[in-house]
């Protein structure tokens, strides 16, 4: 039987859902029944990790170490992660302290093609006697090849497993098993998956994942998440049971862990939306949404037509500048061909 650790990031990426205004009591009853449930590793904080918590991505109700002090006196069994990328957290005002504050796992992400910014921060998580580990995100924008090359980089921080984090949701099965058995043949670390859901694929996909060889897979309650939402926790469980893969999760206890998420954080839960497929196909995060719903209303373009442009131009998360620079240009090309 092939022992999987799953990771739970509900109180870290399911903060996106909630505009980052999860409060303590939320992050307190939800520790609290994880850790009765056997999660091997609880991720809390703002959805873009540490120091992320701004007037451009969103102000978090509860700052970075509250949530971390919160965390940390309701777990028991579970370890306490945290998540950070290079550029928002840095080492002495941010990852530093959180390791003080009890965190024991480290994740660090970095778009896929830019694993050298990770390098710092991983080796100080791994000195400081952390479980470190680096996420490839927007996996899909990157060949097999290129995220193992930059896997490698990141294992020689220090890192202890990579995860690619299909950040868009654009991945199918197929690309899924050519991307992480080029890594588990490649390298000699864990390999892991963290899935989002904009076209219905976000369990398949993690079950092709560990069908090559990843060891960790992602999974949140109720698909608590951004946009689409992420693989959905409880569901992940009872598939991984199924098929055989030891997960040292109790059922019926992350059965009701998503029961109390739905009924005690959820102001929605997650579901597969036409704007959320349209990301997807166009390979674009869905945090684009919003301000291209209000850009494309402004010039009179269609949304759709706005997504699959800027996916045709590979945006990444920070360039939402673009978006009027596209719209400008759709909107223009209309007129001439209503003049033509």
């Amino acid at each position: 039987m092939t022992s999987i650790l799953v990771s739970d990031p509900t109180l870290r990426d399911g903060n996106h859902a909630v505009a980052h205004q999860l409060t303590e009591a939320q992050i307190a009853a939800y520790c609290r029944a994880a850790d009765a449930a056997g999660i091997p590793v609880v991720e809390v904080g703002h959805g873009n990790g540490l120091a992320a918590s701004s007037l451009q991505l969103g102000l978090a109700r509860v700052s970075d170490a509250d949530m971390i002090r919160v965390a940390r006196a309701n777990l028991q069994r579970s370890r306490l992660g945290v998540f950070v990328i290079a550029g928002f957290g840095t080492i002495k005002r941010d990852l530093g302290p959180a390791i003080d504050l009890g965190a024991e796992v480290v994740r660090v992400g970095s778009h896929c093609t830019e694993a050298d910014t990770t390098l710092r921060h991983l080796t100080y998580a791994r000195e400081r006697g952390c479980a470190a580990y680096g996420n490839l995100m927007m996996s899909h924008m990157a060949e097999p090849e290129t995220l193992r090359e930059e896997a490698r980089k990141m294992a020689d921080a220090g890192a202890q497993g990579v995860v690619l984090m299909d950040s868009a949701g654009a991945l199918l099965p197929d690309e899924v098993r050519r991307r992480i058995d080029v890594m588990v043949q490649g390298l000699d670390i864990a390999v892991g998956f963290h899935a989002h859901n904009n076209l219905g694929m976000a369990v398949a996909n993690s079950v092709a994942a560990l069908e090559v060889g990843a060891t960790i897979v992602d999974g949140t309650a109720r698909g608590f998440g951004a946009g689409a939402g992420n693989t959905q926790l409880e569901v992940l469980v009872g598939v991984l049971h199924k098929l055989g893969y030891e997960t040292g999760i109790d059922l019926y206890k992350v059965l009701e862990l998503s029961d109390l998420a739905e009924e005690q954080i959820l102001e929605t839960v997650p579901v597969v939306r036409s704007g959320s497929i349209v990301s997807g196909m166009a390979g674009v995060v869905s945090t684009f949404a919003k301000p291209a719903a209000r850009i494309s209303r402004q010039f009179g373009v269609d949304a759709r037509d706005l997504f699959f442009e800027l996916g045709r131009r590979k945006v990444v998360a920070g360039q939402e500048d673009i978006i009027i620079e596209v719209a400008k240009e759709l909107a223009a090309k209309a007129a001439e061909e209503v003049a033509a």
